[in-house]
């Protein structure tokens, strides 16, 4: 039974108004919004040791990454990736690593503990790949027990399977540099009272050195792969190794952004910064300066509210931890769309602000993205200065949010048309719509032994589709238009049969039918459509009895857990904008919904959510949207109250 506790259209509009007053109130002076991006621990951890190796650490800076660890870590002693998760072993392993190295008592409750948990679940012989590559660089894994990664890759034809540019924009910007230091095999050892024994469990000289084997053919012939490349390694004639070398340095150093970074994201960052050093690059070099200067904006300190005090984020900085990346163009897009749903009128000085903000982030520049595409430049990055990789997904939200605000006519026409060239020069040959590549679907390049972690692969997936064919349909483009015909092809071959669409970058089924069904309805799909009322069906059967909806992280591995987890404020909006889109505004199950938003709103008009509802790759990098819990809410309430006034 759903617990009822009926709203009035008064209580409806102050929760608005509210919503609405709390989030122009985080507003930059230069027009966009911007909430802290969460992860995990190890994001901070390996800063240390980054700091570590480049041999710049101060103590100051090292006890307040401890005291962000400690402030982390579970009752029972681990880290996990995302709230309320289960403990993970390599996060617990670089967390202690880094505590230790900062200087804490290895014989201190947390450190005992965290010892303990890590020894039950393997010790260091059973983390990933790049926790070993982590403790090779600081001497505690021996180099030739980690994957052969070799830089040839840089050399081969770019079309080629396999090529460098067949790997996702993130994990070609991490391999290369990585490659770098497989073949020099640096190690910067740590002091001896910082060296891990403890946490070999037969000893370090006992501990098992051999790569886990995958199964399957891709598993046997990439095993096969890295045996024939040791031999390689090992032979004395290696005729291109010079020339992949110097054209690796060259393909790193030509990716750096103007802020200093790396893709925006800091796996290819950091070890772009130690490939370098390896190299012989100094600390006063200009791309090792630039890049440890960047490092600042992604800086979470007390000093950083200070500079930015309009930041939004609910967890105190106890020290110093950083974001893995920013996300002041996402969070611009969708607190505009908030905005706008809420009824502010085209010309509203913040939406005016805003939307010239948006404009000049426009990006004309080329990128990794057109070996496989011919359109002209014309996207949006994630972040500030991540111009050599724009993303279809931020493109195609800030072109919705675009469109409904009064801003120079000529600037805005042009914006729109160079956006909307570009999303469709991007469309892959399934009909849909990868984040940041076309056509990245080489699915057995999964099998490399590296590939433990994450997801080094960018196909289409139904939630950036959905949000690209929205924007279409917001142009007015409807069946019969070829590009949209593909994608809604694409969209039904991606339906459960349960009805749900899966979340690729959120969690998880509720985010990708929560980003599908607009799409559908935008398009001109009838509402009445059986494939529409099957996903409507499936979002009211899990529907929680407080009226909320939400779903666990562990549902994209568990289907029983598909639709379901304890109530949050987004994953609740993202169930009711699905259900407005459909036209279910009247129904018990929309008006619970609504019911549960003002009823857990805050008395400052934001929401509280734990919760992490964001995905890097599911489920080995969860990530928490500081402003999810605010903006998408107020979509759901201002589309709600919308559909109401169109009724009457």
């Amino acid at each position: 039974m759903l617990k009822t506790n009926a709203i009035s259209p008064s209580d409806l509009e102050r929760a608005i108004e509210k919503a609405v007053e709390w989030l122009l109130s985080h507003q930059a002076p230069e027009g966009y919004f911007w909430a802290e991006l969460e992860s995990n621990v190890t994001i901070t951890a390996e800063h240390l040791f980054l700091t570590h190796i480049l041999g710049i650490g101060s103590q100051e800076l090292w006890e307040g990454i401890a005291r962000e660890i400690l402030s982390e870590q579970r009752e029972e002693g681990f880290w996990s990736n995302w709230y309320g998760g289960p403990g993970d072993l390599s996060t617990t392993i670089e967390a202690y690593v880094a505590l230790k190295m900062a200087g804490v008592d290895p014989e201190s409750p947390e450190m005992k503990k965290a010892q303990e948990w890590i020894l039950r679940h393997g010790g260091v012989e059973k983390a990933r790949v790049f926790t070993k590559i982590w403790l090779a660089l600081l001497g505690e894994w021996p180099w030739e027990a980690t994957p052969m990664l070799p830089p040839e890759l840089v050399i081969l034809p770019d079309r080629f399977p396999g090529s460098l540019y067949s790997f996702a924009s993130w994990a070609r910007a991490t391999i290369l540099p990585l490659a770098i230091l497989r073949v020099l095999k640096p190690v910067y050892p740590l002091p001896e009272r910082a060296r891990i024994d403890e946490l070999f469990p037969k000893g370090r000289n006992k501990a098992d050195l051999r790569l886990p084997r995958k199964r399957g053919f891709w598993g046997t012939f990439f095993y096969g792969v890295d045996r024939a490349l040791r031999l390689y390694e090992r032979s004395p004639a290696k005729p291109l190794r010079k020339t992949a070398l110097k054209e690796a340095e060259e393909w790193i150093l030509a990716r750096q952004e103007k802020d200093g970074c790396w893709g925006g994201i800091q796996p290819p960052w950091v070890y772009s910064l130690i490939a370098l050093h390896a190299l012989g690059y100094g600390l006063e070099s200009p791309p090792i300066k630039r890049g440890l200067e960047g490092f600042s904006r992604y800086s979470i300190t007390p000093e950083t509210f200070k500079r930015y005090p309009f930041l939004v984020t609910d967890k105190p900085a106890r020290g110093f931890r950083l974001q893995s990346c920013i996300s002041p163009v996402w969070d611009t897009g969708l607190s505009l769309m908030a905005l706008q749903d809420a009824g502010l009128p085209q010309n509203h000085p913040a939406l005016v602000k805003a939307g010239m903000w948006l404009l000049e982030e426009q990006i004309f520049t080329g990128g990794d993205w057109q070996v496989r595409s011919r359109a002209r430049p014309g996207g949006w990055a994630f972040e500030f200065d991540n111009d050599i990789y724009p993303d279809t997904d931020d493109t195609a939200v800030v072109l919705m949010a675009l469109l409904e605000i009064e801003l120079p006519e000529r600037a805005k026409e042009f914006a729109v048309k160079r956006g909307l060239e570009w999303l469709l020069g991007m469309q892959s040959k399934n009909g849909g719509w990868g984040a940041f590549d076309r056509n990245n679907t080489h699915f057995f390049l999964r099998q490399i032994p590296f590939a433990d972690f994450g997801e080094i692969l960018d196909p289409p997936s139904a939630d950036v589709t959905g949000h690209v064919m929205e924007f279409l349909g917001r142009m007015g483009y409807r069946s019969g238009f070829k590009p949209l015909d593909r994608a809604l092809h694409y969209l039904w071959r991606e339906q459960e049969e349960e009805g749900p669409w899966y979340g690729r970058w959120g969690v998880n089924y509720l985010y990708g039918t929560g980003c599908v069904i607009p799409a559908l309805v935008a398009c001109g799909l009838p509402k009445d459509d059986p494939r529409i009322k099957r996903a409507v069906a499936w979002l009211k059967s899990h529907q929680n009895p407080d009226g909320g909806w939400g779903e666990d992280v562990l549902s994209y591995h568990r289907k029983e857990l598909w639709g379901k987890g304890p109530s949050s404020s987004s994953q609740t909006a993202w169930a009711l904008l699905a259900l407005l889109a459909a036209g279910e505004t009247r129904s018990e199950a929309v008006r619970h919904g609504v019911e549960y938003l003002v009823r857990s709103q805050r008395p400052d008009g934001t929401w509280d959510e734990p919760f992490f509802t964001g995905t890097g790759f599911p489920t080995d990098f969860m990530i928490r949207y500081h402003l999810y819990r605010h903006v998408f809410p107020l979509m759901a309430l201002g589309r709600y109250r919308r559909a109401l006034r169109g009724e009457e």
